[in-house]
């Protein structure tokens, strides 16, 4: 795809460009070309307005026997978008523009109609000056004497301008400074402000920080006074709780509901409870069979006593080292021995 691009077409040595036939065209033929409108026009048949850049495929010819310092000038053939009507127009080099020809009208040429007639004027004053050395004179003078009228005038128009406004200069100029001193001191005032105002908010901040540690460390102090307030940490465990009934024994005593956590190290009870429990000492297979009344005197007696020391230890138990109270030991030992009896 590359070599149809290609504009350099390769030429043999042995060609000769003179045996090239030469094809017999006239000379005002026309060519399809495509362009743009290159001023607004409207079309003198229907009114229809073309504004500059609008596209046309145009016929394009060469003008004969009109050159501009030996180059052609070119004339293009559109149609009206709206009524089809030709509309011609050609090249002026002479001012690198466009001239209207047939079929419209251009709009929006105040601006050169203006540059077209300076340029006329001009032309004849110089036409009149070359050949004629008191005209030059004369124009001169004429010159002259317009601008001093000019700087006149416009001296006049200064001088009223002065009286009727009656400006005090100095005062405004006063005025202004005043102004900007006063300014300069909102600002100051203002940047002072905000100075003061971030200060104070960095200081309460700062107070808060302080204000909400003291509390901590208030509340600290007073949750450890409160601990140390207490003897023990398991004395908790021997306030008396609120019983329900599960059901009664066959002696008709009522026991307290048992939790789960409580079945594995026993009750903590109150002092008959444990009052109530029987602690017996093993005897030897002999005597349990025929027990003496001595024995059975002495071993009432003891039993009256263990019961007795049960009761002191129920109104004032001891804690050991794991926080478990030592009538729950007992309350086990107690039931071991009540089953291996049993």
């Amino acid at each position: 795809m590359s070599e149809r691009k290609v504009l350099n077409k390769y030429y043999p040595p042995d060609f000769d460009p003179s045996k090239i036939p030469k094809l017999k065209l006239p000379k005002d033929r026309q060519y399809v070309v495509r362009l743009m409108a290159p001023f607004n026009m409207r079309c003198k048949t229907c009114g229809e307005y073309i504004y500059k850049g609008k596209k046309f495929n145009a016929r394009k010819e060469t003008v004969q026997n009109e050159l501009y310092m030996g180059l052609p000038i070119f004339r293009f053939y559109i149609k009206c978008t709206r009524c089809l009507a030709e509309i011609t127009f050609k090249t002026d080099p002479e001012n690198t523009d466009y001239a209207m020809e047939h079929g419209a009208t251009r709009n929006f040429q105040a601006e050169k109609l203006i540059e077209e007639e300076e340029k006329r004027v001009q032309q004849e004053r110089e036409d009149e000056e070359l050949n004629n050395p008191m005209k030059v004179l004369e124009n001169r003078t004429k010159d002259s004497k317009m601008e001093m009228e000019v700087l006149e005038n416009l001296q006049e128009l200064k001088e009223l301008n002065q009286r009727q406004a009656q400006v005090d200069y100095e005062g405004m100029i006063d005025q202004y400074r005043e102004m900007e001193r006063r300014e300069r001191e909102r600002e100051k005032e203002e940047d002072e402000r905000e100075t003061k105002d971030m200060l104070e908010r960095a200081l309460v901040k700062r107070l808060r920080d302080s204000d909400s540690d003291s509390e901590k460390e208030e509340e600290s102090n007073s949750s450890q006074s409160k601990m140390s307030s207490t003897d023990k940490p398991t004395d908790i465990l021997t306030f008396d709780k609120t019983t329900e009934t599960q059901g009664a024994t066959p002696g008709g005593v009522k026991r307290a509901k048992v939790e789960s956590w409580e079945r594995s190290v026993g009750t903590l009870g109150n002092g008959k409870a444990v009052g109530s429990l029987l602690v017996r000492k093993k005897q030897p297979a002999a005597a349990f069979n025929k027990p003496s009344s001595v024995a059975a005197a002495a071993s009432s007696s003891q039993i009256d006593s263990k019961v007795s020391t049960a009761d002191s230890h129920a109104s004032k138990p001891v804690t050991t080292q794991n926080g478990s109270s030592s009538l729950s030991l007992l309350g086990a030992y107690s039931d071991s021995d009540s089953s291996g009896s049993d």
